[in-house]
C-alpha cells in the first residue's frame, strides 16, 4: 500500500504502521539518567536496508560510537540508554561498518517495485523492533511512502 505524504516525515500514528523517521531519530540526543552522551551522526542498516540494527553515535569526547538498537530505547524526544558501556568502541563501529550500511549511503539510491523505478530513497521509518516498516522515497510526486514487501527493492 503506497501513502502520499507531505512535508517532513516524522512519526506516523495514523496507521497500522508505528514508527520513527530515520532523519527524525537523527535529532534525538543520546541519554543515560538524563545526561546527554551524544547525538546519532548516522543509522546503520542491514545489507538490504531491511533492518536498522543501531547508531553511530558523536560523543562528547568527539568520539563515534556504535548504539545497537537492541539497548536503545526511543522515548519522550530522547534515545535513552541502560549504561555508558551500551556504546560500543570505535572497532566495534567498524565491524559494523564494513558488514552492513548506512542511512548515509542508501540515501539517494533508485528504488524498485517489481524492477520499475518508483523514486530516490530519502528517508526510512524505523520500527520499534528495528525493522524497516517504509521506504519514504521522491519521485516526481514529491515524498511517498512505500511499506516494505518483496517487490521493493534498492539498487
Amino acid at each position: 500500500m503506497e501513502k502520499a505524504v507531505s512535508g517532513a516525515v516524522d512519526r506516523q500514528e495514523d496507521s497500522d504502521v508505528n514508527g520513527f523517521s530515520a532523519e527524525a531519530l537523527l535529532r534525538l540526543p543520546v541519554r543515560l539518567l538524563g545526561i546527554e552522551l551524544g547525538f546519532p551522526v548516522d543509522i546503520v542498516l542491514d545489507p538490504d536496508g531491511r533492518r536498522a540494527l543501531g547508531f553511530v553515535v558523536l560523543c562528547k569526547d568527539e568520539e563515534q560510537r556504535f548504539l545497537p538498537m537492541t539497548v536503545a530505547q526511543i522515548a519522550d524526544g530522547e534515545i535513552t540508554v541502560p549504561s555508558a558501556l551500551a556504546l560500543l568502541a570505535e572497532d566495534e563501529l567498524g565491524f559494523y561498518r564494513t558488514h552492513a550500511s548506512t542511512m548515509r549511503l542508501l540515501r539517494g539510491k533508485i528504488v524498485r517495485r517489481s524492477g520499475t523505478d518508483v523514486g530516490h530513497l530519502e528517508d526510512v521509518i524505523v520500527s520499534r523492533d528495528g525493522s524497516v516498516a517504509e521506504l519514504v522515497v521522491a519521485n516526481g510526486n514529491g515524498l511517498e511512502r512505500l511499506r516494505i514487501d518483496d517487490a521493493l527493492a534498492l539498487s
